[in-house]
């Protein structure tokens, strides 16, 4: 049964506009903000992450940002549980909490839960492929009802990504694909979710992702790169942002191409994100400007939610 306690997630891509956009939001609603960024946890990276200065995060207490040292392992799975810990006890006092990001994995992880999957067995996604190009997918629908008749009979059967997903985790376990999808149903969300997806124009957005690049670069990002070279094997690293300038530190080109990397690779992240985010029939899409349209949607969910 849902309390009437509201999440409402705010995805979208980078520079698109969401700090700006949610403290406006936690102000309306006089609560705080979780982030589901999976680099802005680390203390020690803040400029290629963007992460919201002291100034930027409004007066608004903002959770998740510099909790963590980059010395420590952390990963979606713990972010899930200190998540639903944190907002047990934010509901205590706040009837809505907003929480904002685009890490599609993290967002995921908070708002459904993740599935402890075992290793996929090499090869065998490749097989599974080739027998859907070859032999048509119902073919591969009746496999999954042999091998796993309780998750056959919820799957789509026209997905075929779904279906191939389930069969790859069977063959590669020897077990059905439903016996691991339970630890996500452990903890269940006693609150409702709203999620909104914030976009702009693609040259719009573009443009503010060059020049954000820009300011932070002028802002000291390859200093923050050099003082990171003993981690960057870290995953957290291994990301837009700091690939590039590493890989310009070690000589592999000039820094006017870093730049253009930098840029490019951001525009084609945002690309990746709306990908993700787009694929999630649960996202109302508006644009950042639209904050007043934003809130009334927020509260017809919020009503249609108390009614039933």
């Amino acid at each position: 049964m849902k309390n009437g306690k509201f999440l409402v997630v705010v995805v979208g891509p980078t520079a698109v506009g969401k700090t700006d956009f949610c403290v406006h939001l936690a102000r309306h609603f006089q609560t705080d903000i979780l982030s589901m960024d999976s680099r802005q946890f680390f203390k020690e990276l803040s400029i290629g992450t963007a992460k919201p200065s002291p100034e930027e995060q409004g007066g608004v207490t903002h959770h998740f940002i510099d909790s963590h040292s980059i010395l420590e392992e952390y990963n979606a799975g713990a972010f899930e549980e200190d998540a639903l810990n944190l907002l047990n006890s934010l509901f205590q006092e706040h009837q809505v909490v907003i929480a904002t990001g685009g890490s599609g994995l993290y967002v995921r992880a908070l708002c459904e839960g993740l599935d402890e999957m075992p290793e996929i067995l090499p090869g065998v996604r490749e097989a599974l492929t080739q027998q859907l190009a070859q032999d048509g997918l119902p073919t591969l629908v009746a496999q999954l009802q042999e091998l796993d008749p309780v998750y056959a009979a919820q799957v789509d059967p026209q997905n075929p990504q779904r279906v191939v997903r389930a069969l790859e985790v069977c063959l590669s376990s020897g077990q059905p694909y439903s016996s691991f999808r339970t630890r996500s149903k452990e903890r269940a969300r006693d609150f409702h979710i709203i999620k909104i997806g914030l976009n702009r124009d693609r040259q719009e957005l573009y443009d503010r992702i060059d020049l954000r690049m820009d300011l932070m670069l002028e802002q000291g990002l390859l200093e923050e790169v050099k003082r990171m070279l003993p981690y960057r094997n870290h995953q957290a690293l291994q990301t837009v942002g700091y690939t590039e300038l590493f890989d310009y530190l070690d000589g592999a080109y000039p820094y006017e191409e870093a730049v253009r990397l930098l840029k490019r690779n951001s525009r084609r992240y945002a690309k990746r994100q709306l990908t993700w985010f787009n694929r999630d029939p649960e996202v109302q899409w508006f644009h950042p400007g639209q904050f007043s349209e934003v809130l009334d949607y927020i509260k017809a969910q919020m009503r249609k939610a108390g009614e039933q």
